[in-house]
């Protein structure tokens, strides 16, 4: 589907062949935005090749690429090409690809399963620039890999370490108490006392550090 200054592409097989070869020809700057590994796979044979001369390629993931084996190989390939990485507080809220300042391609939301993901390639200066724009305020909040890598594991013990991985899975606090055979209450207690731990500000924020934090540490 065309419309003014967008066209619309339904799934990773249609966004390799019409789109595969506008990012093959960036000269400039590719940013990409990704929340997957898997999101942005029409694109990977340019994170396979060595940097050309003057271009910069700067990758933003959230923590949860570390949970995938295949997303730590894939920033283990991008880090030794020479691509800029940094790593979110949490998932990107829009998954992008801004080339070259001249050219954007959005991801929607995942839809039912079993239905192709779409994308929109957008060549509208003004839009290209405002979603070059919030990569770059995403990236500016971000921390960069060797940065991340070097961060410090909480200490946590066994009734934590359970409470962590509670978080990490978005069980409710009902359903999380009896898998630990502890009261609501203690549960609370002890979500209260990791949130502290963690330096979160919210439920939502503390799931997140989890996901992260596990993730680390199957990567280790």
């Amino acid at each position: 589907m065309t419309t003014k200054g967008i066209v619309t592409l339904r799934g990773e097989a249609e966004l390799a062949r019409r789109a595969g070869a506008l990012f093959e020809g960036v000269r400039r700057e590719f940013l990409c935005a990704a929340g997957e590994p898997e999101t942005w796979s029409a694109a990977a044979p340019r994170a396979r090749r060595a940097l050309s001369p003057g271009l910069v390629v700067r990758k933003l993931y959230g923590p949860g690429v570390f949970r995938d084996p295949d997303g730590r190989k894939l920033i283990e390939r991008l880090d030794e090409a020479g691509v800029e990485i940094r790593i979110s507080p949490a998932p990107p809220a829009h998954e992008a690809i801004v080339v070259d300042r001249r050219l954007a391609v959005l991801a929607a939301p995942r839809s039912v399963a079993g239905e192709p993901r779409t994308y929109s390639v957008v060549q509208e200066p003004d839009v290209v620039a405002g979603v070059r724009a919030l990569f770059e305020t995403a990236w500016e909040t971000s921390t960069d890999l060797a940065t991340y890598r070097r961060r410090p594991f909480p200490r946590l013990g066994d009734a934590e370490r359970a409470v962590l991985r509670a978080l990490a899975a978005g069980h409710t606090d009902e359903a999380a108490s009896r898998r630990l055979g502890v009261s609501l209450r203690t549960y609370r207690r002890r979500v209260a006392a990791l949130m502290a731990t963690l330096n979160a500000r919210s439920r939502f924020q503390a799931g997140l550090r989890a996901q992260e934090i596990l993730g680390r540490r199957s990567d280790a």
